[in-house]
């Protein structure tokens, strides 16, 4: 028998308030005599929420069973990932229709994403239900540094578009710790950044300025711990570990950017510090991150709201300057109708370009796209009559293991209630003992390989 001391799988390299963890590397697997690493990787899962519903004549594959050669319109851009995603048919939220309104058509379908529960206003405070994200974090959350991570793009109020307190609650959260008390996400990429990577301490407007004028990387600041690290790590391991600093050192090099060009465009804008004004630079950033998080097991759940429900934000540049949630209402007028799904498309995009950085993420065997389930969708299908039926829904990733069959469509019954996908995806994250979620009606079927 052959021993060795392996790495700690929570080892960070640390140093000036900063805390830098690694990501999964064979030294942190025990060695065995004829055996490779038998570490396993985690599994993670991650929610990419965007608002508004979605063209779903552009979405939905023609049939059930393998996906066809050719992928609806929107779905494209997901080409080169067409083997690790699965079309899910079907899934409803009912407790997202006015049952018992109070919080609006884009609040209650926003509200209900991840609690499966009606949002509705009380006569003090608002009124929801704990999110599934959270019920897994609360689980597992002890086993990393962060139990969940709360992630945004957009504000209802910073846009100052938003009818009121209780709406706002709703629209602009995904995640719920309790009934009463949602997760605000972190819009800001360097509020994220720190977060993850130095001491936590919040910081004044006067205090990021004063630190900036003598900012350094936070690599420099771990350069002794990754000297010493690298002297005990094969070639493999140096390899992974040189990657992994240089993606950092990369979301450093574009946050300064980001940071530098709103101070050029408009030195006052009310928006929060090194916001980028470019959409698909802002998604880079926080989906960067995630990623970084992802590979160094810092949280293995992840909520994303891709702007907040009910957003009119304009893309002029894709050539559109009219508002999103306007132009959802339709009213089948072809030139609006085109315009909602170029936004779609332009929003899968995006996607794209980050799932296939997790792909190749290399991880084990696989990658940390392998060893994830990701959900991207909406809380309405036809945004234009405000339907909560047959919601737009991709499975991305294999679950670790290969644990679900991918590259098809799965058409369910009608009605079927989305917290039943949840219920199977909390199974899979190592929950136990949960019987009962949302309006869930069981297990979701058919999403494994046994």
């Amino acid at each position: 028998m052959i021993t060795r001391k392996s790495l700690p799988r929570r080892m960070f390299l640390r140093g000036m308030g900063t805390a830098v963890a690694l990501p999964f590397l064979d030294a942190m697997a025990p060695a065995m005599s004829n055996s490779r690493v038998t570490g396993k990787p985690p599994v993670r899962m991650a929610f990419v929420y965007v608002p508004n519903g979605i063209d779903m004549r552009n979405w939905t594959p023609a049939e059930d069973g393998p996906l066809p050669v050719e992928l609806p319109r929107i779905l494209k851009p997901l080409e080169p990932l067409r083997k690790d995603i699965t079309v899910l048919s079907n899934l409803t939220h009912n407790n997202g229709r006015a049952l018992l309104d109070g919080a609006g058509d884009h609040g209650r379908c926003c509200g209900a994403y991840l609690t499966g529960v009606q949002p509705r206003k009380t006569y003090v405070d608002i009124k929801c239900g704990i999110s599934m994200d959270q019920i897994v974090a609360n689980s597992i959350g002890s086993q990393t540094r962060f139990p969940s991570l709360e992630v945004g793009m957009e504000d209802a109020r910073q846009a100052g578009d938003c009818d009121s307190g209780y709406s706002c609650a709703y629209t602009n959260n995904l995640a719920w710790r309790s009934e009463t008390q949602p997760l605000p996400p972190v819009l800001d990429p360097r509020a994220m950044f720190e977060r993850l990577f130095g001491d936590g301490a919040e910081l004044t407007p006067e205090q990021r300025a004063r630190r900036t004028r003598f900012r350094r990387s936070i690599l420099d600041f771990v350069s002794e711990d990754t000297k010493k690290l690298q002297g005990n790590l094969g070639p493999t391991d140096k390899r992974k570990l040189d990657e992994y600093l240089s993606s950092i050192r990369e979301i450093e090099r574009q946050l300064e950017k980001a940071e530098k060009d709103n101070a050029q465009i408009n030195p006052g804008m009310s928006k929060p510090y090194g916001v980028p004004a470019d959409f698909a630079e802002h998604f880079r950033l926080m989906t960067d991150m995630i990623t970084v998080a992802f590979a160094a097991d810092l949280t293995r759940v992840v909520t994303f709201l891709v702007t907040r429900e009910g957003s009119s934000r304009a893309y002029r540049e894709i050539g559109i300057p009219d508002g999103h949630h306007p132009l959802t209402h339709h009213m089948n007028k072809p030139d609006m109708m085109e315009k909602v799904a170029q936004i779609n498309t332009y929003h899968t995009k995006q996607l794209s370009a980050w799932l296939q950085k997790l792909k190749g993420t290399k991880e084990g065997d696989g990658s940390v796209l392998d060893n994830s389930m990701i959900i991207y969708g909406a809380g309405l299908s036809d945004g234009n009559r405000h339907t909560h039926e047959d919601l737009p829904t991709l499975m991305i990733g294999r679950g670790g293991n290969n644990w679900i069959k991918s590259e098809r469509r799965v058409t369910y019954r009608r009605e079927t209630p989305m917290s039943n996908l949840f219920l199977t995806m909390m199974d899979r994250m190592g929950v136990k003992d949960i019987e009962h979620f949302g309006d869930a009606s069981g297990r979701l079927n058919g999403l494994d390989l046994a």
